[in-house]
């Protein structure tokens, strides 16, 4: 007889972990996370959690990294279906919140046709917290009043507005000299603020500003990964200068990673 005939059937939680610093999931969050028989994980989430969990609690590692993505996401799919009708409590550790773009709609209807319970745990997003990390509000009274979060996969040019609509990029490295040039040729100009924060709440936390029409060669001097975090807009201005560099040229690359880090752990405290 299987699970899903002998009412066995497990469950399974999407977790929200947000940004990826173990105290910044959600209390829920974590009571689901310490409860489950198997965790499956991807790249960006609280890592640092899964230390703490139990010798018997499996773990599934499916992180993706951009362009190589061992696990598909149609076997991730499967995975927590395999794993909840066998009778397990499964928790599926994602980075940020699950629904923003985190695939997690897709699995929980997956599960759903397999009937498999779901429960959503909101996680903070990347696309606020991390620019949080550098002083920057995506909307601010008199400077922007709306913002746009979007995927390096979207058509960049119906974004609206112009520099007091704040656009925020995920995944958005590999395609940003493309991306500047776009949004440059409209309202938004050459001279509109630009600012990279790569692993924000990591260990390789840091902050790179600039303007549309010179953040691709200020990235590319720098040596900007992912994950970061794009945020373009009139915010940046607004951005605490005791974290940001003033905006680069190609005579000006000295960081400030020492101080970042102070200040990051001077806060934990």
């Amino acid at each position: 007889m299987s699970a899903r005939e002998n009412g066995s059937v497990g469950s399974v939680a999407l977790i929200g972990g947000g940004p990826g610093h173990p105290d910044l999931i959600t209390v829920r969050g974590r009571q689901l996370l310490t409860a489950a028989d198997v965790v499956v994980a991807d790249r960006l989430g609280p890592r640092a959690l899964l230390d703490d969990l139990g010798p018997d609690v499996e773990i599934i590692d499916v992180g993706k990294q951009p362009g190589h993505h061992p696990v598909p996401q149609s076997r991730i799919n499967e995975i927590l279906v395999e794993h909840a009708l066998a009778g397990k409590r499964v928790a599926r550790l994602k980075g940020g919140d699950p629904f923003v773009f985190g695939r997690g709609g897709e699995e929980a209807e997956h599960c759903r046709a397999a009937g498999v319970p779901v429960e959503v745990v909101p996680g903070v997003t990347s696309a606020i917290s991390v620019p949080a990390v550098a002083g920057i509000p995506l909307t601010h009274r008199g400077v922007a009043a709306g913002f746009t979060v979007l995927s390096a996969h979207t058509d960049i040019d119906e974004v609206p507005g112009g520099p007091e609509h704040t656009v925020v990029l995920l995944m958005g490295v590999s395609g940003l000299a493309a991306t500047a040039a776009t949004l440059a040729s409209g309202r938004r100009g050459t001279d509109c603020p630009v600012a990279i924060v790569e692993d924000g709440y990591g260990d390789g936390q840091r902050i790179t500003v600039g303007t549309l029409g010179t953040i691709a060669a200020d990235a590319a001097l720098r040596g900007v990964r992912s994950p970061a975090v794009i945020v373009i807009g009139d915010v940046v201005r607004l951005a605490d200068p005791d974290l940001v560099d003033a905006p680069l040229t190609h005579q000006r690359t000295q960081t400030h990673q020492h101080r970042l880090t102070h200040h990051h752990r001077e806060a934990q405290q």
